[in-house]
């Protein structure tokens, strides 16, 4: 029918759009920190760690190495919290589906706008709670928009890094918030204004997504959201005599032919330890890098705060091309889309190959941007904002599209969540490597950078990994055929 067709058309369009807007405006807000602490150093927050100390040619200087230390705290905590509460998330949305899971995160995120909205220097202690609510509400977002991948079928991969790249680069939000205030705009109309924007989340999860989840494969004129005041829905008994064109089916009715591997034995496989390894050793690269990315230009630049907030003002503008920078990693992983497989190849190990090149050039841009960030050479640092953008885009879209392509879709979102929430524990590390360069290394970072660049490294393990387990299978394909 051509008129249910073209509603389809239209509801995936406008579900697709406003997703892509969602992640880019609001998801990953938190990930702008060093733009937000600009404003709340001018505001007076935490100043109690600012201190008189006098140098070695007694001159008077202000030490506000403790209020650098809390606010290193405060996102070291907000971090942590993003990547540990995905767990308690992933299996919200694998059991209770899209509704609850959205209902849950639009609270956590409002909550925590309103927190920072009302607080000010006196009640500096309210940005803990309000940055975790912020980073955990986020990460709902998120979670619930990458399944619009599977609307796309051959684009799914390249989608889901695209959501990935929007939620990057929403961390301009906060250099928006920081240019505002700079025009004379307070902190809490902009906190209160974001609050306000809950009421798009509300609309966008009662009509433009569905009640339970989007299966992958997507069944034939499938539709989904609220139709006259209704969600159309459908069980397992009526599949077989109603038309598909007017149901919502959910992600349990699978057409996998084959036994799929139970959660118990993906957590068991090496692939799930190695993409575990392979995202916590660059994400503590990242986390520390934006963690202390406010204390290494006030070093760099001798504390001229016209150079710092140019430099926090490019670093945040290049976090806008993380959605344009996500995308070719998806079109890597989706090559492959429509090409004649090989002999006797699933589908999954034709993923599984395609995904070797992601993984590789995700490690290898690792290396070079820890490389980069190692120098205290302050113009070099134009190059480290471009090359982390890239390779944060790279990471967060890769490792959702590996683990979408690399186990069951069915533990998705408890895959996702416990990789997340377990590259939480080492990037706590990012606190201990502040006071170690704060401390015995008197400011110097050099040696902990050079550590995490030998620890990227190790990060060329997966990828090599991965290769050697499709060569292993072709092989085990060719013999096959020749017997």
């Amino acid at each position: 029918m051509p008129g249910l067709c073209e509603t389809l058309s239209l509801r995936r369009a406008l579900t697709f759009t406003t997703g892509l807007v969602e992640c880019l405006c609001f998801a990953g807000a938190m990930f702008g920190w060093a733009s937000l602490v600009f404003i709340l150093k001018s505001d007076g927050y935490f100043s109690s760690g600012c201190v008189n100390a006098t140098e070695s040619n007694a001159t008077q200087v202000l030490d506000c190495t403790g209020q650098d230390e809390q606010f290193s705290l405060v996102f070291t905590i907000a971090s942590f919290m993003n990547n540990f509460l995905t767990l308690p998330s992933g299996f919200l949305f694998d059991h209770f589906g899209t509704t609850v899971a959205r209902l849950f995160g639009i609270f956590l995120y409002t909550l925590g706008t309103l927190m920072v909205g009302f607080s000010n220097a006196a009640l500096s202690i309210m940005l803990f709670p309000a940055l975790s609510s912020l980073a955990a509400g986020g990460v709902l977002f998120l979670m619930t928009n990458m399944q619009v991948g599977n609307l796309f079928g051959s684009h799914r991969s390249t989608i889901i890094t695209l959501y990935n790249g929007a939620f990057d680069s929403s961390s301009a939000l906060f250099l928006v918030i920081k240019l505002l205030h700079e025009a004379g705009f307070s902190l809490r109309s902009c906190f209160v204004f974001l609050s306000a924007c809950s009421v798009l989340h509300l609309f966008r999860t009662f009509f433009l997504l569905p009640r339970d989840k989007i299966p992958y494969k997507l069944p034939e004129g499938y539709t989904y959201g609220i139709t006259c005041g209704k969600t159309k829905t459908l069980s397992l008994e009526h599949t077989t005599t109603l038309s598909p064109g007017s149901v919502e089916k959910p992600l349990n009715q699978d057409f996998a032919v084959k036994p799929e591997k139970s959660f118990a034995e993906c957590l068991k496989s090496r692939f799930f330890v190695l993409q575990l390894l392979w995202l916590s050793v660059m994400q503590l690269r990242h986390y520390l890098f934006i963690g202390t990315l406010n204390p290494m230009l006030q070093r760099l630049t001798a504390g001229d705060p016209t150079l710092v907030s140019r430099y926090i003002n490019a670093f945040a503008i290049t976090q806008l091309c993380g959605v344009l920078c996500a995308p070719w990693n998806g079109l890597i992983m989706d090559r492959h889309k429509g090409k004649t497989r090989p002999p006797g190849e699933s589908e999954q190990e034709t993923d599984m190959r395609a995904s070797v090149l992601s993984l590789f050039l995700t490690s290898l841009q690792c290396v070079v941007f820890s490389l980069c960030a190692s120098i205290p050479y302050l113009p070099l640092q134009y190059l480290t904002f471009v090359l982390q953008v890239l390779n944060r885009s790279f990471l967060y879209g890769g490792n959702a599209a590996f683990i979408s392509v690399a186990f069951p879709q069915c533990h998705f979102g408890k895959l996702y969540g416990l990789i997340m929430s377990l590259s939480a524990v080492l990037s706590v590390l990012q606190y201990p490597c502040f006071a170690l360069v704060n401390g015995p290394l008197d400011g110097n970072p050099l040696y902990v950078n050079i550590a995490l660049t030998l620890f990227s490294l190790l990060t060329l393990i997966h990828p090599l990994s991965v290769f050697l387990h499709c060569r292993r299978l072709a092989s085990q394909r060719a013999i096959s055929s020749s017997s």
